[in-house]
Order: structure tokens, then sequence, then C-alpha cells
């Protein structure tokens, strides 16, 4: 459940903190499968540190006699991968006598030929590692990177790699169970240049949730809405209403031009104004402080028989159209 957790804070996050888990996990899981399948090895992290270094500290850090590894990466990037001479021993003794010796690893500069026996090991590691970071924000910059070549020793490192800022992953390992021990140290540039995550149908959906809001409010908003200016209300018996004749006189109660109500369908008042004209065409103009007005409370006008205004058919008619 946390590794879905974890994954879901790291799609939302347009950026990843330095030292997030996705790269840390990945790369305990990548070279410990790729040690076990590629040489029947053991590796087991017991100690894993991420920090953000620069190409000035970075170049402090190469142990003595370790195997430095060129990483070719995205858009020509280059990465450093630093076996310590007990890890790199371990995986050509694996390779050459079947087993890792307890003996200490030999005192000497690693060869192109050491190189070449890891080079499969590092690789798959690398390969892993995509994989494994397929869906995760650390993909941009961990992913991508393959084995180049080996130097012989660090001093070419200050032209080699760019003058920036890296991403150092130093763990501390154990062989075989711990019959040896060493660091592993991997360094790629801390600037992202490879592909970005990939994302399933569902986390897009709810990554465009706000977007998909926004597009849809736009829509809802261009729909139209009918508004009734109401002049005044007339409650009439439908037999009264059946026996309107041509000609007939009907009593509006307390209608005005100037105290329109502008009203909902469903009755809910708006806004007030006063019936006007504007370029040639009729219309309401509202009053200020009078949007989002309480609904109205539809009482039965029946027994209303004192009207303050009274209008002919072809008036209402002339009204209705210009509202």
């Amino acid at each position: 459940m946390s590794d879905v957790i974890r994954r879901k804070i790291d799609r939302a996050e347009a950026a990843q903190q330095d030292g997030a888990p996705g790269a840390d996990r990945g790369w305990r899981l990548a070279l410990a499968r790729a040690a076990r399948n590629g040489l029947g090895l053991d590796v087991e992290f017991r100690r894993m540190s991420v920090r953000r270094t620069s190409l000035a500290e970075l170049l402090e850090l190469p142990p003595d006699r370790a195997l430095l590894a060129l990483l070719d990466g995205p858009e020509a990037g280059l990465g450093l991968l630093m076996l310590s001479p007990p890890v790199l021993s371990a995986f050509i003794e694996v390779q050459t006598i079947g087993r890792v010796s307890p003996q200490p690893a030999p005192g000497r500069k690693p060869t192109r030929t050491d190189a070449a026996m890891v080079a499969g090991v590092i690789d798959a590691a690398l390969v892993e590692m995509d994989d494994i970071l397929a869906e995760e924000a650390d993909l941009i910059w961990a992913g991508g990177f393959r084995y180049a070549s080996y130097l012989e020793d660090a001093r070419p490192l200050g032209l080699l790699l760019e003058d920036d800022a890296y991403r150092v992953l130093v763990a501390e390992v154990a062989l075989a169970g711990g019959v040896k021990t060493g660091e592993v140290i991997l360094a790629l540039p801390a600037q992202g240049r490879g592909r970005r995550p990939a994302v399933d149908a569902k986390a897009e959906a709810d990554l465009a949730g706000p977007q998909f809001t926004s597009a849809l409010g736009a829509q809802v908003m261009q729909v139209d809405c009918t508004l009734l200016a109401v002049l005044g209300r007339l409650s009439l018996p439908l037999s009264r209403v059946m026996a309107i004749a041509v000609g007939e006189v009907l009593p509006l109660p307390a209608a005005a031009l100037d105290a329109v109500s502008l009203e909902t369908q469903d009755g809910r008042r708006l806004a007030a104004g006063k019936l006007g004209q504007n370029r040639g065409m009729r219309a309401v103009k509202l009053a200020q402080g009078s949007a989002r007005m309480a609904p109205v409370a539809r009482k039965p006008e029946a027994d209303a028989v004192a009207p303050a205004t009274t209008v002919t058919p072809d008036q209402l008619e002339v009204w209705r159209t210009a509202v």
C-alpha cells in the first residue's frame, strides 16, 4: 500500500525532491537483481544515501583503485559508476573461480579485462532500473543510461564530465552474505534529460482533473439560459381563463414599467429593473445591487380587486415581445 501512495505522490508533483525513494529503491532492486540473475551473486545493501553534489565534490568521491565506468545517457549526458575494489573483486571471482573469496581484494588498478567482465552486469542493472522506474518521476534523471567505457584513473573526469550538479547514490553493499563488503557509487546529472514516466489512463485522468473541470466550466457557461422579465402577476380560476375574450381588459395588480423583476423559470428572482430601450430594441435595465435576490413567493392573487394598473391585450403583447 505504501508503494501505491508514493507513486500517486510522485505523479502529482511536477518536480520531486532530491533523495526521493524512487531512484533509491530502484537502484537497490536493480543492482541486486542484475547480480543475482547474471552472476548468481547475492548483493545486500546495508546503507544507502542520495545526495546532490557539484562536479568538484564528485571528483573527490572515487575510492582508491576503484573501477570507474563511464555511462552514456540521454541527450549525450554522461554518468559515472564506481565499484570499490572489494565489489569488483567479488564480481570477477564469481565468474572465474565460481565463488567469492574471503581474501582481500588485490592491490592493483582495474584493467580493461576487468571492465569487460563487469560491463554486462552494469548494463543489466541500468536496464532493470529503467523498468522499475517506468512509472516514477525519477526516471527523468535516473533512466536511459548504459555502460560506455572505463577509465584507468580519475584524472580525466574533470574534463569528460560537465561542470554541473549531480545526484549521487552512495551505497555500502555486502556480497555473498558478507564475505566481502564495499562501496558502489552511482553519479548521474541532476538535470533530468530522459523520457518522462509512463502514466496510465487513470492517473492521466486524475492529473487532468483541474484542466477538465475548467474546460467543462467554460462549456457550461456558454449554454443558453432563459430569464423572464415579470411586470406583474395575475392568478385566475381556470374557468375564468377559458372565458377570456378578444378585447377584454385584464387587471395587473401593482404592475409598473419601472418595477420589473428578472426571474428564472422556476421563480427565483435574480434582479430588479425597469423597462426601457437600447439601440432601438426594448430592454430591461437592471437596478444597482439587485442581483442574487431571494426567491419569489408566489401567492394566489385572485382576490386582488384594486388594480394599480390596467392594460389591454395589445399592450400585453408589446411588452411580452420586448422582453
